[in-house]
């Protein structure tokens, strides 16, 4: 049976995004025909979870509703490089556990991290959703792979914008940034556009 994850930050014994993680979790059970019997609050509140400091809340779950948890120390690391890396048919529209093919992709780059390419549209990294930067704003793709918690929060606060961004427009955009649960959206953690290091002008194809 497959497994899912939801990954949630929690800091100073404080969880966030709580009730966009618990819709995701709802919304996995009614596509698959099941009840949910998952409370994610009743869940983090029966770890008594007493530590200061920042934490990944990880929690494993099939759709009979038998699940696992960890909380995890954690902290935001600098990322030395990108790689584009064109999969014009992986699909994870759900939050699953297994990231064989996502690590397959990683392994095969020549980078730290990876942002996939489908169809020509730019997608997400391995592990997060992606934000572009042009002039003062910034922008996410239409074309995500997941639609993160922290995605589905920021656009509905409109502090970014979503948009159609593809390999021939990317040189548009000066910065870009990762975001996921546990990564807010920050300018201090933003990367320049040719921390990218395949990233193509606009009249060449993507070197892989």
């Amino acid at each position: 049976m497959s497994q899912f994850i939801e990954s949630i930050k929690v800091e100073d014994k404080q969880v966030f995004l709580l009730d966009q993680h618990q819709k995701r979790v709802n919304e996995t059970f009614s596509y698959f025909g099941k009840e949910t019997p998952l409370n994610l609050d009743e869940i983090f509140k029966s770890l008594e979870h007493d530590e200061d400091g920042l934490y990944k809340l990880k929690i494993t779950y099939d759709l009979t509703g038998k699940y696992r948890t960890q909380m995890i120390p954690y902290a935001i690391s600098e990322i030395a490089d990108f790689q584009l890396v064109e999969n014009n048919i992986y699909d994870y529209s759900f939050k699953f556990e297994d990231r064989k093919e996502l690590e397959k992709m990683k392994i095969l780059s020549k980078a730290a991290e990876i942002i996939i390419v489908k169809n020509n549209h730019i997608t997400d990294s391995s592990y997060s959703n992606v934000l572009f930067k042009k002039g003062k704003d910034w922008f996410t793709p239409k074309t995500y792979l997941l639609n993160g918690v922290q995605r589905q929060h920021l656009l509905q606060s409109k502090k970014i914008k979503e948009t159609e961004i593809t390999l021939q427009n990317l040189r548009e955009y000066t910065h870009f940034q990762l975001i996921n649960a546990m990564n807010e959206f920050d300018d201090s953690y933003s990367y320049p556009i040719d921390r990218i290091k395949n990233l193509p002008k606009k009249s060449e194809p993507l070197q892989m």
